[in-house]
């Protein structure tokens, strides 16, 4: 067994990815909020500390990889939490790219030679190369980047604190002082909007909630929200107390270093642009990282090819990582390394993962209220937090229109593969129909074709699932057949009662069971009982002896009573 995360390593991970946001967030906010960024960054981490609650909620109910995916999967249909994966992977992508390409912008400012993509493929190389070594090696990567990322912000602010003390708050008043185009509602509108791409990297944490050790994930949520709420806006204020509004405009691409050029000379803008490669390339890790896990459960749970499941000796499914790499890659190339394409998918993907996480929050409460968590969110608080999200996702789409339309060019590609895996079964049908139609019955090449298709499909539907009850009326098995036919390829059902001295079955159990079964007659129903106690050991000894994966395995929501957590189960799904 690979050893857990501790606080530190799941900290830089996912904090690589959210703190990179300092070094555009500060500058994009000044663009569209003026003098009034730090009131626009400050907002961002309120919005964040709700979200703080949101997943700590959901991920303490449901402490598995797969981020929104999960929590969906586990309140909802299928095809929707597949929509989320979806929308994640499509965020990763857009995030590597991106922070792939910026770092070596910025590492081509300081040496002057490199070829922007062929270099920005090699980092997207590296860094697969080091997550199929394990997460364990690339979290001690990103540790140092991380501390070092810190200790240039720190270095930063204090040396732009010391030049403005020293200059005096004649800069200041004057940036407070320019006029503040359509008003400061608005402005503070479009700030905020764009201002929300500094919280991206957030939900990463949740994405490999199940490599760190117990306790660490709520932490690694507080210590990002630390991160944003105190840099994110100092930044923006030393900004407009140092240099005139006109001037941050003008170099807003690189404002981080015209701050150190200005506050401490060449040295620390050179520092700054070396903490900026450095800390963007841990962003590039955060996305392996957090892809690594969510296309895991997704392949899994058959939403996406089972191939990608093979496993090095180090227990890391390298064919993602390598599928990932491709993706993006391809992605690359295809943009040329368009930015504007690129924050396209970003922010809307990002942002409606957001949303949907939200969701997944609301119907957790409402769907799974009995299930224990550690801490729960309000409902005030969950509905401020989705409707936020939503008017950012509007400001950037009324900021920039053709977003939209480049987001539904990736979007719809990518939705084709999950969509071919959630109705596998019935695409092959058709196929098989189609060509039962069109084929001379003697042509051997259209035979062979009609026989594998056939075998496929007997396979798919031959994968047995599981529900675990004891004393479930007929109403809600039926509701468990409903779920297994709208989500499932399957016609085998086993519903297992394990039963000993103290827990026995329903009288009526058994009779409803029947009913069900001849209510659907495309689903063999089976009835098990086995003897011992429910939990860990009874799942894994079923799954064993069955040749039945644990996440083919269903029960309902368990009470406060039940003796284990749902993450002891493995990946056991909620299903009613």
């Amino acid at each position: 067994m690979s050893k857990k995360l501790g606080q530190l390593a799941a900290t830089a991970i996912c904090g690589n990815d959210i703190s990179s946001s300092c070094l555009y967030v500060s500058a994009l906010a000044i663009v569209y909020s003026g003098q009034y960024a730090w009131v626009a960054l400050l907002m961002v981490a309120a919005v964040l500390f709700l979200f703080r609650r949101i997943y700590g909620e959901v991920v303490g109910a449901l402490p598995l990889n797969g981020g929104a995916y999960n929590a969906l999967l586990n309140t909802t249909k299928k095809s929707t939490a597949s929509l989320a994966a979806t929308l994640t992977i499509l965020s990763y992508m857009a995030t590597a790219v991106i922070s792939a390409s910026e770092a070596i912008k910025y590492a081509d400012s300081l040496l002057g030679f490199l070829p922007i993509i062929p270099v920005t493929i090699a980092l997207l190389l590296l860094f697969m190369g080091l997550v199929i070594l394990g997460i364990g090696e690339s979290s001690k990567v990103a540790i140092t980047i991380f501390i070092f990322h810190l200790f240039s912000l720190i270095l930063l602010c204090c040396f732009c604190g010391y030049h403005f003390m020293n200059h005096g708050i004649a800069t200041l008043v004057e940036n407070f002082q320019r006029p503040v185009e359509g008003g400061v509602l608005t402005a503070l509108f479009f700030g905020f909007s764009a201002a929300m791409l500094g919280i991206s990297g957030f939900e990463s944490s949740a994405n490999y909630v199940e490599e760190q050790e117990n306790g660490v994930f709520p932490k690694t949520l507080r210590n990002m929200w630390i991160v944003v709420t105190i840099f994110n806006p100092l930044i923006a204020f030393l900004a407009l107390a140092i240099i005139p509004i006109s001037e941050i405009n003008i170099n807003q691409e690189a404002l981080l270093s015209y701050m150190g050029d200005i506050s401490g000379g060449n040295w620390l803008s050179i520092l700054v642009g070396i903490d900026a490669a450095l800390v963007l390339s841990g962003a590039v890790l955060t996305s392996y990282v957090g892809v690594g896990g969510l296309m895991e459960r997704m392949a899994l749970d058959r939403v996406l090819p089972k191939f990608v499941l093979k496993k090095t000796k180090g227990r890391t499914s390298y064919r993602i990582f390598i599928l990932f790499f491709m993706l993006c890659t391809s992605v690359l190339l295809v943009t040329g390394g368009n930015l504007a394409k690129l924050a396209g998918v970003y922010t809307i993907a990002f942002l409606s993962v957001m949303v949907l996480f939200g969701i997944g929050n609301f119907l957790l409460k409402i769907n799974r209220s009995r299930l224990p968590r550690p801490e729960k969110s309000t409902w005030l608080g969950l509905f401020v937090a989705i409707l936020a999200i939503v008017l950012a996702l509007l400001g950037n789409i009324i900021l920039n229109p053709s977003y939209l339309g480049i987001f539904i060019e990736y979007l719809i590609p990518t939705s084709f593969v999950v969509l071919f895996m959630l109705h596998k079964n019935d695409i092959l049908k058709a196929v098989l129909f189609f060509l039962n139609y069109i084929t001379p019955k003697k042509s051997k090449i259209f035979n062979n074709i009609n026989r594998k298709i056939d075998i496929a499909i007997k396979k798919l539907n031959s994968q047995q699932f599981v529900y675990f009850t004891n004393k479930d009326d007929v109403a809600t098995l039926n509701k468990v057949l409903q779920y297994i036919t709208d989500n499932e390829d399957t016609r085998r059902l086993k519903i297992v009662a394990v039963l000993n001295e103290t827990v026995q079955i329903s009288p009526s159990l058994k009779t409803d069971i029947e009913v069900l079964d001849r209510a659907y007659p495309k689903i063999h129903i089976e009835f098990v009982e086995e003897k011992g106690v429910f939990g860990p050991e009874k799942i894994k000894e079923l799954s064993k002896k069955w040749h039945i994966p644990i996440n083919f395995m269903f029960i309902g929501s368990p009470g406060d009573r039940f003796p284990y957590r749902i993450q002891q189960l493995g990946d056991v799904r909620l299903i009613i």
